[in-house]
């Protein structure tokens, strides 16, 4: 039962407030992007009240959007009435659409867990009974790898004295929840406040929290390192004459004849010129065009993109922000989860070994391959 003040159900506190379940947000059950939402990506985590988590998702920027629903249960389109039943093996859970050239589903995990109690089996804060548990629902291979590495580094940071027990879990479909839960923050914003203030998550988030840093620093948080573009003459000194000519001049390099086109082992790959974090090779794949292909960027706040109507076509050109360094072009042809290929010039990058992290000060993307 989800509490109210005075303890109340949210079934018996819809009547109270005129409302009645009324029919579900469209939304593919399987979770799929929606028409509109090309190049966004969706997130689905469970963290007991989806008034809740939905709130605290829809403040992030780059989210651009979150829906309440149910997950994890074999019931095919549940209704709250049989969900809250606890029953059903479904969760109250949210999925979270966003645009990963502004915000990395690396920082929408550091969002999870400090909004939830990860060390609580039985619900979390008021509300009991498995509806109410946490848990991460992995949609591919990346995600679930960046999830475990999270989980770990979280466990090892030694926040919580009890063991974590939040669950990783294949995601399977989504139920969008009736149209009185969703936004339910924005449309009863006092009643809202009553209930967050009586559940007791804002109290345990403080007493958790208060001044501690993020467990797994990403780049949007934290310490920022400062990276620079050194003058032109070290340029030509320090870089060979192609990685000068595609940095620097926009120039492209031969495929399948370059450093890091099969390039197969585990780290991350950063601007020849500045140093900035770029790309992962958990995102990186073949694409059989001889460059080096990701999915996406390591850091989408390292990666600004710009209209290229040379040789008489119209391209995406990609570009670091602090060095601005050429360094390819993004392509609406990848693979899943994010359908881009980014194709980028083996010159303008400079590769870092998963076991060289620490050393070359990039010890912040280590959890990344320790799950591996």
């Amino acid at each position: 039962m989800k509490f109210w003040f005075p303890i109340i159900g949210m079934a018996v506190m819809a009547m109270v407030l005129g409302h009645v379940p009324g029919p579900r947000k469209s939304g593919a059950a399987e979770g799929g992007k929606s028409p509109g939402e090309e190049g966004l990506e969706v997130a689905t985590f469970a963290g007991g009240c989806f008034w809740c988590t939905e709130s605290d998702f829809e403040k992030v920027a780059g989210v651009v959007r979150v829906v309440s629903g149910y997950t994890g249960g074999p019931e095919k389109d549940p209704t709250y009435q049989q969900v809250s039943s606890g029953r059903t093996g479904h969760y109250e859970a949210v999925q979270v659409y966003f645009d990963p050239r502004e915000v990395s589903y690396r920082r929408l995990l550091e969002v999870f867990w400090r909004h939830v109690n990860p060390t609580d089996a039985g619900g979390q804060f008021v509300d009991r009974g498995p509806q109410y548990r946490s848990a991460i629902f992995y949609h591919d291979e990346a995600q679930r790898r960046e999830a475990e590495a999270s989980k770990t580094a979280l466990a090892a940071a030694g926040v919580f004295s009890d063991p974590v027990v939040t669950p990783i879990l294949e995601f399977t479909a989504f139920y969008p929840a009736e149209d009185y839960h969703q936004d339910f923050y924005k449309k009863s914003p006092d009643r809202y406040g009553s209930y967050r203030r009586h559940s007791g998550r804002d109290q345990f988030i403080r007493q958790v929290w208060a001044g501690k840093p993020p467990v797994a620093k990403t780049p949007d948080e934290g310490e920022k390192r400062i990276y620079t573009r050194p003058g032109d003459d070290e340029l030509r000194s320090r870089l060979t004459p192609l990685q000068y000519q595609v940095a620097r001049q926009n120039g492209t390099e031969p495929p399948f004849r370059n450093e890091y086109w099969d390039n197969k082992k585990a780290g991350i790959y950063v601007d020849v010129v500045s140093g900035e974090p770029l790309f992962s090779s958990t995102d990186k794949f073949d694409s059989g065009t001889g460059w080096p292909s990701f999915t996406r960027p390591l850091a989408p706040e390292n990666i600004v993109t710009h209209s290229d109507r040379s040789l008489f076509m119209v391209r995406t050109e990609v570009r670091s922000r602090q060095a601005d360094s050429h360094l390819g072009h993004v392509f609406e042809d990848g693979p899943p989860p994010t359908g881009l290929r980014y194709c980028i010039n083996s010159a303008a990058l400079r590769f870092i070994e998963s076991s060289e992290l620490e050393k070359e000060g990039y010890g912040q993307y280590r959890s990344l391959f320790e799950a591996q």
